[in-house]
């Protein structure tokens, strides 16, 4: 019998080690677990000049991995949004300013926006737009490109020589006007954020940083295919320049005068071309040009505080902090006296007058005027 006990009590402590052994290793397994670290990211969101990220706001934050975080991007007064850059992989719709990224890493993006021209100076012409997204235009129509009674929605206007063209909002080009070399065929042109025109061209930005351009390729000016992080574009006579986002620039075109070496600038944040020349706004408020300096149109090297430029055919106009003028540079038709104007705020020069904009609205000319070009006083653009 004491045997018979014995061992019952063997079989049972037997049970309960086999148990509390069972319960340790389910515990250590459940222990393992309370020592893993929840997974967190960091998000870095930075804007460009001309607005800001709303949501979630502008800095640095920490999300969970697999958090979708909603982005809501607001361009200021004066500004259009363009796309998101830097770390987009998981960014929903680069090209929308409200959108969404899913947080699987660690990234840093850029809110990119672009500037609204409001203003362009032609050959022979020059285009005003309306706050209401209608445009004015005086000057030469015998090309039809001051015909613009029908154009609305539009966000920005270019004028080249003899055509004029339009950005409307809903990111699609119109263009009328002289169209011997096709610089108007830009009807199936979409997803463009900015449109500049030269002599017989038309250049267009698109959201994703590459850029398109139609009519004369004699030199090369179209030859912009291979281009990428772009932010702005300009045309000139016969050559286009881009300003890429870390600050240089590349060029293709004409380059009789030396208006394509543009390779060594750095912290460059606007471009103009002109005729003959290229003008470059730094970052510090400086201005660099290179290209014809016949007129002494290139002689920007001692403006400062300049917070815009526009390049004509023969001479470049600076746009002060101040909201005053400079200018260099062919004066035959007093395109160059703008000294005592004030309270500018936009400026563009065509190939012989300057146009400036005033911030209630109104716009100043003076210049060349034989087609009329010049008669913009009664203008309000606000």
């Amino acid at each position: 019998m004491k045997t018979m006990i014995s061992l019952r009590k063997h079989r049972y402590v037997a049970r309960i080690s086999l148990f509390l052994v069972t319960l340790a290793l389910i515990g250590g397994i459940v222990g393992c677990g309370q020592y893993t670290a929840p997974v967190s990211y960091t998000l870095i969101i930075d804007t460009t000049a001309g607005g800001s990220v709303n949501t979630p706001g502008g800095g640095n934050f920490t999300y969970g991995n697999g958090t979708v975080v909603n982005l809501v991007a607001a361009p200021t007064n004066g500004y259009l949004f363009a796309c998101w850059t830097g770390d987009i992989d998981t960014i929903s719709n680069v090209n929308a300013p409200t959108t969404s990224i899913t947080m699987s890493n660690n990234y840093s993006i850029t809110a990119n926006f672009v500037k609204r021209y409001g203003l362009a100076a032609g050959e022979k012409h020059t285009v005003g737009l309306r706050s209401s997204g209608t445009v004015l235009a005086m000057g030469d129509t015998s090309y039809r490109q001051c015909d613009l009674d029908s154009w609305t929605y539009v966000f920005q206007v270019a004028a080249g020589k003899y055509h004029t063209v339009g950005l409307k909002s809903d990111v699609t080009v119109v263009a009328i006007g002289m169209n011997w070399s096709g610089q108007c065929a830009v009807d199936d042109w979409t997803d463009i954020i900015q449109v500049a025109a030269g002599g017989l061209e038309t250049v267009g930005l698109k959201s994703d940083g590459t850029v398109v351009a139609a009519g004369d390729n004699t030199s090369g000016q179209r030859d912009v295919g291979n281009w990428t992080h772009i932010i702005q574009v300009a045309a000139g006579g016969g050559h286009t320049i881009g300003l890429n986002l870390d600050g240089t620039v590349v060029a293709v075109g004409d380059n009789t005068s030396g208006q394509c070496d543009v390779g060594n600038w750095t912290d460059i944040v606007q471009v103009a071309a002109g005729g003959l020349h290229t003008v470059g706004l730094k970052g510090d408020g400086t201005v660099v040009a290179v290209g014809d300096n016949s007129s002494g149109q290139c002689d920007v090297g001692n403006w400062t505080g300049i917070v815009q430029v526009a390049a004509g055919g023969l001479h470049t106009v600076g746009l002060k902090s101040d909201g005053t003028m400079v200018a260099v540079g062919s004066n035959a038709y007093g395109q160059s006296d703008v000294s005592g104007r004030t309270d500018i705020v936009y400026v563009a020069a065509g190939s012989f007058h300057t146009v400036g904009l005033k911030s209630d609205g109104t716009v100043v000319a003076l210049g060349w005027n034989l087609y009329g070009q010049c008669e913009v006083g009664d203008w309000d653009l606000g």
